[in-house]
């Protein structure tokens, strides 16, 4: 099966994109599958919260050819049978600068296209449209799921995003709609509840699987890439994309 590389687009910051993409990286290692992240939100730096430790080298290093990829691929420490490899963004003003130009987007592009060669699945997060590397992150995806909310704002950035999306001549895969209740918006293909964790920053909720919300992000992620996955939850089923 050739390598999938999917955009996880946060319609506006706070919709919890970084939190998602993880999970959606941990389900797929859950199933097997060698998965590297990308931290595309070189602003936030988010990603970087679910690894131990000091970063070392990062992806803006990486992008501004101070480091090569492997250098500054982390390997999160769940237990999984598939590989989870996490490139965060851990940056100085100065380099940050540097790597929000067009030609480290680029760069930036080239890399996503390079670690396909070594994983099943790329995921990268993506922060709002509007900088290089968003650009250069939706462009290069195979597919690409919008992360919204159901709330008037998690809406007008779900329309806007789609905009953007049009503007730049690339379609929309999937809507995800996040820490979603009973109701989820109309216009969300899939829907994912607000993960039992008492620290945000822990995780990933979905390893070990619970009966409700590691069943809803293996549904999103198999709607954002268009594929199937067989994973057992504690009810005794067997989830194969058809709950």
């Amino acid at each position: 099966m050739a390598t999938q590389t999917l955009a996880v687009v946060g319609a506006a910051g706070g919709v919890g994109t970084t939190r998602l993409t993880l999970e959606f990286g941990a389900t797929l290692s859950r199933a097997g599958r060698d998965v590297v992240i990308f931290d595309a939100a070189f602003e936030t730096q988010g990603l970087r919260s679910y690894l131990p430790g000091a970063i070392e080298h990062d992806v803006t290093a990486v992008v501004t050819d101070d480091v090569s990829l492997e250098d500054a691929l982390l390997d999160h420490p769940a237990d999984l049978p598939g590989r989870l490899a996490l490139c965060p963004a851990r940056a100085p003003f100065e380099r940050l600068a540097r790597a929000k130009t067009a030609g480290a987007a680029q760069r930036f592009e080239r890399q996503l296209a390079a670690v396909s060669l070594s994983c099943d699945v790329v995921l990268v997060d993506t922060p709002p449209i509007g900088s290089n590397q968003a650009v250069a992150a939706v462009n290069a995806a195979d597919r690409r799921a919008i992360v919204t909310t159901d709330s008037p704002r998690g809406r007008d950035a779900l329309a806007l995003t789609r905009d953007r999306f049009a503007d730049l001549g690339v379609e929309v895969t999937a809507v995800i709609v996040n820490r979603a209740g009973d109701d989820p918006l109309a216009d969300g293909d899939r829907a994912v509840p607000e993960a039992d964790l008492s620290d945000p920053r822990a995780g990933p909720a979905c390893v070990p699987p619970d009966e409700s919300f590691a069943p809803a992000v293996a549904r999103a992620v198999e709607t954002g890439l268009g594929t199937t996955l067989d994973l057992e939850f504690p009810d005794g089923g067997r989830f194969s994309g058809l709950l």
